[in-house]
């Protein structure tokens, strides 16, 4: 908020309403079919849709991407989720309503978002294992395309200033 201190007014800053532009996945529609593709495959891969919809969340999250936190949260309510787990995403290491395989997809997906923060590896050795000790190969490939996935979703709509509760 500031003050205009030539006639005392309070001016605020509001959040656009409507986005700068179409989303650019609409505006290209092979990029559109690309990301349906991608999605096909993700739900083929063998996680639970409630661990990708919580690794959606969590992502968005982080990237402070509202259109993506509104909309996860609508896709977890989808497949089932509790509005008790859904408030306690964001600090899913104290809550105890989340699995040792929820808290490791969970981890992985901080990691994998955060990797600007790193000082070493992107995904620690110890990180990986306990991933890879409930998941197999082709569920981390799920997991690590969500994860990957989210993030374009939310550099997109932060990008272009995407509201919450915007649909593609």
């Amino acid at each position: 908020m500031s003050t205009d201190s030539s006639n005392s007014t309070t001016t605020r800053t509001t959040p656009a309403l409507s986005a700068r532009m179409k989303n650019p996945a609409m505006v290209l529609p092979d990029a559109m079919k690309g990301i349906q593709n991608i999605y096909k495959a993700m739900y083929q891969g063998g996680v639970a849709p409630q661990i990708l919809e919580l690794v959606h969340l969590r992502a968005s999250q982080i990237n402070g991407c509202s259109a993506c936190v509104f909309g996860g949260v609508a896709g977890a309510k989808k497949h089932g989720e509790t509005d008790e787990r859904l408030h306690a995403v964001a600090a899913w290491r104290e809550a105890p309503f989340f699995t040792d395989e929820e808290r490791a997809a969970l981890a992985l997906t901080e990691s994998v978002t955060r990797l600007a923060d790193r000082s070493g590896k992107a995904v620690s050795d110890e990180l990986w294992n306990e991933a890879a000790d409930h998941f197999t190969e082709e569920q981390l490939s799920a997991i690590i395309l969500m994860i990957g996935l989210t993030n374009l979703f939310n550099r997109i709509n932060a990008t272009i200033e995407e509201p919450a509760g915007a649909t593609w």
